[in-house]
């Protein structure tokens, strides 16, 4: 099992999910990274157009391309963390079609950073500050992060702010 924290960037139109970017850390530091080719940048609303576009970087790949590359990356029977996580989930998973699709051993939920804050009593930001916001990979290294953070909490060698 690997334990993995995940970011992503995304449209969101009220209809549909269409991922922009993605980025993930593995419990053994290693990154991925990547922006699916066929992704709309013209449709973009304009806090994403001045927010998130700015920080694609690439490298782009096919959205299938992506989804072999996160089997790869992820192992049998992953967990996946996220902030708020809801929306990432359901980016990451359309990968991959209908839920049911999802590759064998992954589950279908996705544990939250921000759930398992507030069941610990702690403002993760303000215990964990972030930077390098709306790159998804420089999110996923914050989420690793401040899940550390509470860890070490859970663990009692932090005190909550």
């Amino acid at each position: 099992m690997s334990r993995l924290w995940f970011d992503t960037e995304f449209i969101d139109d009220g209809r549909r999910i269409e991922l922009l970017s993605i980025g993930v850390v593995r419990d053994d530091g290693a990154t991925y990274y990547a922006e699916p080719i066929e992704a709309d940048r013209e449709a973009v609303n304009p806090w994403v157009r001045e927010n998130v576009l700015p920080k694609l970087c690439g490298p782009q790949k096919a959205r299938h391309e992506i989804a072999a590359d996160l089997v790869a990356f992820a192992g049998a029977n992953p967990e996946w963390w996220a902030y708020y996580a809801d929306y990432d989930w359901v980016a990451l998973c359309q990968l991959f079609g209908p839920m049911v699709d999802l590759p064998s051993g992954w589950p279908m939920f996705c544990r939250d950073l921000e759930q398992l804050a507030v069941d610990l009593g702690i403002d993760i930001e303000s215990s964990v500050p972030p930077s390098g916001q709306h790159h998804a990979l420089a999110d996923a290294e914050w989420t690793r992060a401040a899940w550390d953070f509470c860890q070490s909490v859970k663990l009692g060698s932090e005190s909550v702010l």
